[in-house]
């Protein structure tokens, strides 16, 4: 009897495992949360199409399609940070301090692109720094951004003080106002998407991003399996640097001007935007693509919002409320979906409370817009 060969038993072995594989069942392939942004936006669009006239009016959509592109240049790399496990809280505040040293460059005479450059550089620099801090001197993410977070912001109106920055030549301000020629796709949004797909390749089609998600699940086991756990972080939390500075040159030209406390507050919407994406706080899991729906989202809610007269406040609920969903509601489907179409106990309860939730914000959302209508 002779003894089966190498090739025959690798042969069998495929075979085998092609066999009994299990194959994902259509209504688990429905169940990404990709899908569901999907659902979520063409619900936004068809709401607000139907409470306002103006909501698919092109040059609208144009318009407000340039206002949240700098929080998604910065979404970028955040994608790539939460994804190893990490944060940074500090790209705002890395972003008014690059608006603040261009503008404070360009006011005592430096030619404007110069002046780019050098903002560019600085917010890059500051993100070398908190790369350098959480890789190398081991210190937390969150303590380590959350430091610079206040610095960087302190830097900005050290440089500007209460002054404003302004009077760049219209070929600066294009990269923040102008369209395509031709077109009505703003400049800013054709630059997002080109760097999207960058980021999107990168991430899912190189080495470098199979050793993001490595790190993301287990730092230890990819250190010793050769991953170089330090240098990405630097490398990283350097690019998301760069991009806070690139995003402080898009917001500045659309504005027009520069002011210390310019891109106050987008530390937030960025963060809410990748974990609504269904990137998971804690590492490991996460897509670019989800990331960008989760962005459209967003953008498609306070546009809408701000054309039925929504207060500011209130629009500020709408992003907090989604940061605490965007956490549980993926474990709810990654849960779901491990179990094919199967549904357990715990599952209906969590929607049945989402579902109350929503109603109950659904009702205060109309009140607080009532009083705004009566005054106008």
């Amino acid at each position: 009897m002779t003894e089966p060969t190498s090739t025959t038993v690798e042969t069998q072995s495929t075979t085998l495992i092609n066999e009994t594989a299990p194959r994902q069942s259509f209504v688990a392939r429905f169940q990404r949360w990709e899908w569901l942004l999907v659902a979520l936006i063409v619900l936004v669009v068809v709401l607000n199409s139907q409470l306002s006239p103006f909501f698919l009016d092109a040059r609208n959509l144009s318009r407000t399609s340039s206002d949240f592109m700098e929080m998604g240049l910065m979404m970028l790399p955040m994608v790539f940070i939460i994804i190893t496990g990490g944060i940074d809280l500090s790209v705002a505040s890395n972003l008014g301090m690059s608006a603040a040293f261009m503008g404070v460059l360009f006011m005592a005479g430096v030619p404007i692109w110069l002046a780019a450059l050098a903002g560019l550089l600085l917010g890059s620099l500051g993100g070398l720094l908190n790369g350098v801090l959480i890789a190398k001197v081991k210190l937390p993410a969150l303590v380590v951004t959350l430091g610079t977070f206040a610095f960087y912001r302190g830097v900005a109106y050290v440089l500007l003080g209460d002054q404003a920055a302004r009077g760049y030549p219209p070929a600066f301000t294009y990269i923040g106002q102008g369209k395509l020629p031709g077109t009505l796709i703003p400049f800013s949004v054709a630059l997002f998407v080109v760097l999207a797909i960058v980021f999107g390749l990168v991430l899912h089609k190189t080495t470098f991003g199979r050793r993001l998600y490595a790190i993301g699940n287990n730092e230890k086991a990819a250190n010793y399996s050769g991953v170089p756990v330090d240098r990405i972080k630097i490398i990283i939390y350097t690019l998301s640097g760069f991009m806070a500075g690139l995003a402080a040159l898009v917001l500045a030209a659309r504005f027009g001007s520069t002011r210390p406390d310019i891109g106050n507050g987008l530390e937030l919407a960025v963060i809410t935007a990748v974990v609504l994406g269904g990137v998971d706080i804690n590492g490991g899991i996460g897509t670019m693509v989800g990331a960008v729906l989760s962005l459209l989202l967003i953008g498609l809610l306070r546009f809408g919002m701000g054309l039925l007269n929504i207060q500011g406040q209130v629009q500020g609920m709408v992003i907090g409320l989604l940061l605490i969903l965007s956490i549980l509601l993926p474990n709810m489907v990654r849960s779901a979906s491990t179990r094919g179409s199967k549904v357990n106990r715990r599952t209906v309860l969590a929607a049945v409370g989402f579902a109350i939730v929503f109603a109950l914000f659904v009702g205060f959302f109309f009140l607080s817009r009532a009083p705004v209508l009566a005054g106008s």
